[in-house]
């Protein structure tokens, strides 16, 4: 990968020399051909989409099914009536959690989530568990920072009604082994939601191979404009489930005695959505591409590896996760022996050097498992490269020794 060549086609680096930004995880920067395919949009064809009859409103459609097929194809979807457009993945969570609560849960039943979780893949089973009576349990982590399979496999009772984990964590990078956990549980005849916000932007995903039910990612972590994302629903479960919002688009017909919906997607896509910024993504699908899956988690091994090596070396410093760079994403969260997160991240930010200070949205994962109230965290992408974890290393050495 050319590393350079790549920085330049990032606008923000230009406007901020010697930027390490090193906090992805949370959300990425955006390349020159995602900033000008949104402002291309709002020039050339700003119109309302699948009502209008005139040009630029067809040419506004075209570019947005365009960007729903390039979902379909980066994740390997059937078809693209698989791909619903949501805001981000927490609302594709949101999405699933209530249409398929409303069709399909009862009082007792229980969601299986996993320690490791994000907040969104959490809050809104405690929601459920609140409004409709059911149940939430949790899978452990081991200290090595890995899910535990014979725990996920043992609570996989008959009462469980979907399983819920994420694909890759966004504390520890642990990359769950996904397919099997899916296996484990089709063969009790268990859905299963697969949180991918922090594995989609690293990694190839290929969710017919990984034979989930339900798949989520947000656009604003992998180069796209924030306020989109993609829920994938197989087959059955686009078909059966009842929609979730009602308004214009979603509707095939309405009367005073009632409605009726659109087929799949449409019918979960109520209102005028975020035209432009799903334009965006399917442009930052297509720079991705151009890079290569395998050859941005093949950047980001050796860049992972790289900085656990040098960051083990400084005493005082604990790294959360597992130890092996092939056994997770970029995302490394540690602590300093005797200095807050908070403050840890500000002298950073005085060396002009971007990290993440905090629970991270996993507060079970922190009380449960790291037994830490936070963490610090840097997460490396496609622009960063080894003289960036240099810095930060240097820098964190340089704030150890002065406040110690």
């Amino acid at each position: 990968m050319n590393i350079k060549g790549i920085k330049n086609d990032f606008p923000i680096f230009r406007e901020h020399p010697g930027l390490v930004y090193l906090d992805s995880a949370a959300t990425s920067q955006k390349p020159k051909a995602v900033i000008d395919a949104v402002a291309n949009h709002y020039r050339t064809r700003n119109a309302n989409i699948h009502r209008g009859i005139y040009k630029i409103s067809e040419e506004a459609t075209a570019a947005y099914d365009a960007a729903r097929d390039a979902v379909a194809k980066f994740i390997n979807a059937p078809s693209s009536r698989n791909i619903i457009f949501v805001r981000n993945a927490t609302e594709g969570i949101n999405l699933v959690a209530h249409a398929f609560a409303r069709s399909r849960l009862k009082k007792g039943d229980v969601i299986l989530a996993t320690l490791m979780e994000h907040h969104a893949n959490i809050v809104p089973w405690h929601m459920l568990a609140k409004d409709r009576g059911i149940k939430v349990a949790f899978t452990n982590v081991t200290l090595e920072g890995y899910l535990d399979e014979e725990d996920f496999k043992k609570k996989l009772t008959s009462n469980v009604k979907l399983a819920a984990c994420t694909h890759a964590s966004n504390v520890l990078g642990t990359i769950n082994p996904v397919k099997r956990l899916v296996a484990y549980a089709n063969k009790k005849g268990i859905p299963v939601l697969v949180d991918g916000a922090q594995a989609a932007p690293h990694l190839p995903v290929d969710v017919h191979d990984m034979g989930c039910d339900f798949y989520v990612l947000s656009g604003h972590k992998m180069l796209a404009p924030s306020g989109i994302g993609a829920l994938y629903m197989s087959d059955e479960m686009i078909d059966a489930l009842p929609p979730f919002m009602g308004g214009g688009d979603m509707i095939e017909a309405v009367t005073t005695e009632g409605f009726t919906y659109q087929p799949a997607p449409l019918k979960f896509e109520a209102g005028t959505p975020a035209i432009e910024a799903a334009i965006g993504f399917g442009e930052a699908i297509v720079y991705l591409q151009k890079i290569g899956m395998k050859a941005i988690r093949k950047h980001e091994i050796e860049l992972t590896k790289y900085a656990l090596h040098q960051m083990r070396k400084i005493r005082g410093v604990t790294v959360y996760g597992p130890k092996k760079a092939e056994d997770r994403t970029g995302a490394i969260a540690f602590s300093v022996d005797g200095i807050h997160p908070h403050d840890l991240a500000s002298l950073f930010d005085a060396e002009n050097i971007c990290v993440r200070a905090g629970n991270h949205c996993t507060m079970p994962l922190h009380e449960n498992v790291l037994g830490v109230n936070a963490t610090t965290r840097m997460s490396f992408y496609i622009y960063n490269d080894m003289q960036d974890i240099d810095k930060a290393i240097r820098v964190l050495n340089n704030i150890i020794r002065t406040l110690k």
